[in-house]
This record gives structure tokens, C-alpha cells and sequence, in this order.
């Protein structure tokens, strides 16, 4: 009876933690959802003329506080703040999805072969990925947007640099644990290219955590690509984008004016959020070690 009762808070602990890391993800899925809906949508809004222009300011008076006619208020510029928060979410998934994909092109290629092949070539990826791992993410970032200037490809470009490592470290230590199995030295002793035990064996044995990765890294982007906004680099200023927005929201912020500052830094703050609970919720069912333990 006493062994019962000793054992039952970590029954407990063991049963109720998978689901809570399962609520966790499904709450970080349903933002991270929510987002791409505003993304996908919102140039049809704009065409309906339930969003304003992002681009016009013109004709809206400035420092407009939140109203009726302009839900987030308006900017020192004159823009709308609410069709600008909004329309920056799309171009934050293309920088974002753009950075991540180039990262994972190049990063999950070089790990296999570098993982695969081992030696030399092993020996030189290291050394050039250790390199560019040991480089702050912001300031190599911004380093790359001075030299390829602005624009959404130029930041993807500046961005992805930063995420190569990670990817490459990832699957490189997962080829050189999984090249060792029964079943890969099987295919090489039938007489299998290199080319058909990479792509065919070792692939899908090896990426399992790289949608994990992708998440993370992509809350992470989300961030570096609005610090470029906030020093004046990334995309153009014309173009919706919250960290731009918060730099022009700081002049009038010790006055009082609010809302050009809450609404974005808001938006892109749930959005990370969101990216960040669903990456985390998913490598617990990725991982089995991070799943099993109490």
C-alpha cells in the first residue's frame, strides 16, 4: 500500500506530461496557423478594401489613435497601422520560409556527405561550419544584409547564412551514427553507389529532427529579420515590416503615442511564440529520449 502511494506522483508526472506537451504544440500549430491564414489572405482583404494600403499615407491624418475607421491608429507618417501589422506578416513568412529552406538545402546535403565520406572532406566542413557557428547570428546577419543590400531575397540570403551550421551538425551527426547499421553496411556490401545509399538509406533515416529545426529556426528569423528592420536594413522601407515600423514608432513613443509601438512589437512577439510552442512541442514527440523522460 505505502509502495502505491510512492509511486503514483510519478505515474502521474510521466502520464500528464505528454499531454501538456501536446496541448503546448497544438497551441504553438493553431498561432503559427493563424498566421499563415493572415498571410495568405490579406492581399485579398486589401483588394475587397477591408485593408487599406499599406503603402498609402497621404490621405490619413497622422498620429491617429485607434478609431473605428483605423482599428491600430495611424504613424507619424500617416500610414495605417493595422493594414501595415497585418501585410508585414507576409513578409515575414517569405523572408522567413525563403532563409530556412536555403539553410536546409545547403546544410542537409553538406552533413550527410560530410557525415558519410568522413576524413578530409569531414575535416574541412567542420572546420569552415565551426567557423561560421562561432559568429553571432544578428551580427552576421548584418554584416551579409550590408553587402547584398535590401530586399526580400537579399535578407532571405542574410538570414540563412547563420542557420547552415545547425542543420549541417544535426544530420551530420546523425549520418555518422546511422552509416554504422546492419542494414547500411548490407547495401554497400551489395554493391550500392554512394549516391543510392545517401538518397535511398541514409535520407530519411536522418532528417527526422529537421522539421523540428525548421520551426525554431524560423521563430528565430522572425526576430533577426526584424532587428535588420529596426537598424534600417532587410526590405525596403516601403515595405510592411515590423521592425521598421517599430524604429519610426520610437520618436513618438515618450510622447504618449502608443500604439504604433504596441501593435507590431505585439504581433511579432505571438507570432514567435507561436512558432516556438509548436517546435518545442514537436521535438518531444520527435525525440524519445525528451518523450520518456519523467
Amino acid at each position: 500500500m505505502n509502495l502505491t502511494k510512492l509511486k503514483l506522483p510519478k505515474i502521474l508526472a510521466q502520464t500528464n506530461r505528454p499531454s501538456l506537451d501536446f496541448l503546448f504544440m497544438w497551441v504553438g500549430l493553431i498561432i503559427t496557423l493563424f498566421f499563415v491564414m493572415i498571410a495568405l489572405f490579406s492581399p485579398l482583404f486589401q483588394s475587397w478594401g477591408w485593408l487599406q494600403d499599406p503603402t498609402e499615407f497621404l490621405s490619413n491624418p497622422i498620429h491617429q489613435p485607434p478609431s473605428f475607421d483605423y482599428l491600430f491608429g495611424t504613424n507619424r507618417l500617416g500610414y495605417d497601422v493595422f493594414s501595415r501589422t497585418l501585410m508585414a506578416s507576409r513578409v515575414a513568412w517569405q523572408v522567413v520560409i525563403l532563409a530556412t529552406a536555403l539553410s536546409m538545402l545547403i546544410g542537409v546535403p553538406l552533413g550527410m556527405l560530410s557525415g558519410y565520406l568522413g576524413g578530409r572532406v569531414d575535416r574541412i566542413l567542420l572546420f569552415i561550419m565551426d567557423t561560421i557557428y562561432t559568429l553571432p547570428g544578428l551580427l552576421l546577419s548584418i554584416t551579409l544584409a550590408f553587402v547584398v543590400g535590401k530586399g526580400v531575397f537579399n535578407a532571405a540570403i542574410a538570414l540563412s547564412i547563420s542557420y547552415i551550421p545547425q542543420y549541417y551538425r544535426v544530420v551530420r551527426n546523425h549520418t555518422v551514427s546511422v552509416k554504422t547499421e546492419l542494414f547500411i553496411e548490407a547495401a554497400q556490401a551489395m554493391g550500392a553507389s554512394s549516391w543510392t545509399v545517401l538518397s535511398r538509406y541514409l535520407f530519411l533515416n536522418v532528417i527526422q529532427s529537421v522539421p523540428v529545426l525548421f520551426t525554431l529556426n524560423a521563430a528565430d528569423a522572425i526576430l533577426v529579420l526584424g532587428g535588420l528592420g529596426f537598424l534600417g536594413l532587410g526590405v525596403p522601407e516601403e515595405v510592411p515590416e515590423w521592425g521598421h515600423d517599430l524604429r519610426q514608432a520610437l520618436e513618438a513613443l515618450p510622447t504618449g503615442i502608443w500604439w504604433t509601438a504596441f501593435f507590431p512589437g505585439c504581433t511579432m512577439t505571438f507570432m514567435v511564440v507561436g512558432l516556438s510552442l509548436f517546435g518545442e512541442g514537436l521535438n518531444q514527440f520527435v525525440n524519445p529520449k525528451l518523450r520518456n523522460r519523467s
